[in-house]
């Protein structure tokens, strides 16, 4: 499968899950709040988004293990089965649509405080349709200009709720619970379409850099950015304004631009306003392009009709993108502002819950693929909050929200039923939970998140490159058995580990064969894990007249005409099998590389076979010439050097021989030092020593004249 282009980092998931909640939650439901729940609707946010978290770290969670395109679609498919998937796509489908209808009614409410004539439904209709031209026709993601707009909108907004601090009326917070319980806990459902936004970052989780860091990371640091917005920005409306003109006629629909006349006149006003259709702009269309993209996966899964997954000439799915703006046009049509806020709020509190559901099982699975690169906290406490909160939120929002939200998991079950099943058969990890109990087990999910390990490859804090530069070598000419090269390789990693070479060797025959073992182009890969170790070390054999397979089955047979002329063979620790994985995974990455095998057999040395080995954008060579920048480093010891703290100097080839560096380890002339760390790193330590000219060992070649080449600092 195709995966997508992995280019946004952690500022862009911030701006994106930012930038997509802070719109109707501030600059439209504060109004249709206070109608409710008087002056204590700064209590109803903070309330909505504490109740919220648990299924945001779950999301967070379910983000970094499997972070692919389709969000809690495709988590609630692989962990539930299609069934519940079906759910889950409905009604993220039906929640982003009616968050994109709640923006559009927004639009036309502060467009009428310029315009008051301006019929409000007329130009919510016709921004829609607009929107489906732009989708229709394509619409390009730049991280960088909604990262402006994020920083831009949340300056104006800081501005602002600092003037209206200095105003404000503590007065009108007396009384502020008088209304009752039951207003104020409907109040906090209605404001949970507030916090929507955060998680629907998850939908383009496979197109982020270092997921398991980046995804978990801005999320968390988007919910905390928006609960504080919110509570200070209602606080501060309230104590400017007042409860009764934000209440006025059932809801001041314009209560932000109401709080900056308050506070900075007809100038604050208009900067309010500009602001608020700027972001409803931004969030109406960006909810058209992510809520087309459902019904395309879902199509794509053969869950809905194949006309949904129709591409136009433009490359946008044209068919989706219509429907997505047909049930926005029919939600405008149906609901009131405040049905529209709930029906969305209850669906999306539905989502949460089956989200936190989806982590017990993938959890109880046993899947030791399921590696999240982030655990939700007080685990399972934090999700059993999250299953149970959402029933009682959704009764007080009322009957409508209530009988929509039943009637909706009934059509998800029903269209399942008559449709989807006879479509697809795909179960998810709870297949894993029953094979506990003797049940079936889904051994496709298994390969499909080693797979997802595989692209993720190790994370900074895995040594991986400290395992390859520490690696033993075994180099054969002719052919050898395989039994003799694991007894070779057992032997060698005897010495490193303390451990039996008899019990090693025992071990890794024991695995041969066993399923786990990938056999192909070219590569074989051995891997136990013992309890009485505490790293991982690794051998690595080239073998030139190819292995002779002389016991076990291998999971992938050789063809008949291919040579097998490399082996790996992994050790790690018992306790740490997601690191293992991770591992193996990076391994099998590297191998899966067309020219691995062939930069494999040409590297001319022990030094630069561990090389192939290494990731390129996490490698620096530096050659010390006599001349040019690195001839200051002839003399200095590795200390001296001062590297970034989070990179390694990790071999020295000096005159055909490997030295591995420390500290006080002295640099000659002459030297290549190979330099790991971070791309960031790797480029910092470029400028600074003046890279000018670029050379590469012989085994390198081919990939320059493809454009590949190392850059080597001179």
């Amino acid at each position: 499968m195709a995966t997508l282009k992995r280019e946004l980092g952690l500022f862009d998931v911030y701006a994106i899950a930012t930038g997509a909640t802070l719109s109707s939650g501030f600059f439209l439901l504060p109004g249709l709040a206070a109608a409710q729940a008087g002056g204590a609707i700064p209590f109803a946010y903070l309330l909505a988004g504490l109740l919220l978290l648990p299924g945001i770290l779950s999301m967070a969670e379910l983000s970094t293990a499997m972070p692919r395109a389709g969000g809690i679609y495709y988590f609630l498919d692989r962990s539930m089965g299609q069934r519940v998937g079906t759910i889950g796509g409905f009604g993220t489908w039906t929640t982003l649509t009616l968050k994109s209808a709640f923006a559009l009614v927004g639009l036309g409410a502060y467009l009428q405080v310029y315009f008051p004539g301006m019929p409000a439904g007329p130009v919510s209709f016709a921004f829609a349709m607009s929107f489906a031209a732009v989708n229709l026709f394509g619409a390009k993601k730049i991280g960088v200009i909604q990262l402006i707009l994020t920083t831009v909108l949340l300056g104006i907004l800081g501005w602002v709720i600092g003037a209206a601090v200095t105003v404000l009326d503590p007065g009108v917070f007396e009384g502020a619970f008088d209304l009752g319980a039951s207003p104020f806990f409907s109040t906090v459902g209605l404001v949970v379409v507030s916090y929507m936004g955060i998680t629907h970052v998850a939908s383009v989780s496979e197109e982020v850099r270092n997921p398991d860091r980046n995804l978990a990371l801005g999320m968390l640091l988007a919910f905390f950015t928006v609960l504080l917005v919110y509570v200070l920005g209602t606080w501060a409306m309230v104590g400017a304004v007042g409860v009764e003109v934000l209440s006025a006629d059932g809801g001041n629909l314009a209560p932000a631009a109401s709080m900056a006349r308050a506070v900075a006149g007809n100038a604050g006003e208009a900067v309010m306003t500009v602001a608020a259709i700027v972001a409803f702009i931004s969030v109406g269309n960006a909810g058209v392009l992510s809520a087309s993209r459902y019904p395309l996966a879902m199509s794509r899964d053969h869950v809905l009709p194949a006309a949904l997954r129709r591409i136009s000439r433009w490359g946008t799915p044209w068919v989706a993108v219509l429907a997505t703006v047909g049930l926005i046009l029919l939600w405008l049509s149906l609901f009131d502002p405040s049905s529209i806020a709930k029906l969305a709020g209850a669906f999306q509190l539905i989502m949460f819950g089956l989200a936190c559901l989806a982590v017990i099982v993938m959890r109880e699975s046993g899947l030791a693929p399921y590696d999240p690169g982030f655990r939700a906290p007080l685990y399972p406490w934090v999700q059993i909050v999250g299953i149970v909160v959402p029933f009682p939120l959704i009764v007080e929002m009322g009957w409508m929200a209530t009988l929509l939200s039943v009637a909706f998991i009934v059509f998800g079950l029903v269209w399942y039923r008559v449709y989807a099943r006879d479509h697809v058969r795909r179960e998810g990890a709870i297949y894993h939970v029953f094979e506990r109990l003797g049940q079936q087990r889904n051994e496709g999910l298994e390969r499909e998140l080693l797979q997802i390990l595989k692209e993720k490859g190790v994370r900074d804090a895995d040594p991986f490159e400290e395992l390859i530069a520490s690696s033993a070598v075994l180099e054969f000419q002719g052919t050898v058995a395989f039994s003799r090269l694991v007894d070779r390789a057992s032997h060698a990693l005897s010495q490193q580990l303390g451990v039996d070479a008899h019990r090693l060797a025992q071990g890794f025959l024991d695995d041969s064969g066993s399923g786990l073992t990938p056999v192909s182009q070219g590569v074989v890969l051995e891997h136990l894990r013992l309890a009485s170790i505490t790293g991982p070390r690794m051998v690595l054999a080239r073998v030139h007249g190819g292995i002779e397979i002389d016991v076990g089955e291998p999971d992938v047979p050789p063809a008949d005409d291919e040579l097998i002329q490399a082996a790996f063979f992994l050790a790690s620790p018992e306790a740490d099998s997601g690191r293992h994985l991770r591992t193996l995974a990076q391994i099998a990455g590297r191998v899966d590389d067309t020219s691995f095998l062939t930069e494999w057999l040409e590297a001319e040395d022990n030094l630069e076979l561990r090389e192939v080995m290494l990731r390129d954008e996490r490698m620096l060579v530096v050659e010390v010439l006599r001349e040019g920048a690195s001839s200051l480093l002839a003399g200095m010891t590795i200390r001296d050097m001062a590297l970034p703290e989070s990179t390694l100097a990790a071999m020295i080839r000096r005159r055909g021989q490997l030295v591995v560096p420390h500290d006080d380890t002295v640099i000659e002339q002459g030297d290549r030092l190979t330099i790991l760390g971070s791309p960031r790193d790797i480029i910092d330590l470029r400028h600074r020593y003046d890279v000018h000219a670029t050379t590469v060992p012989r085994w390198w070649r081919g990939r320059s004249r493809a454009m590949k080449a190392r850059e080597i600092v001179r």
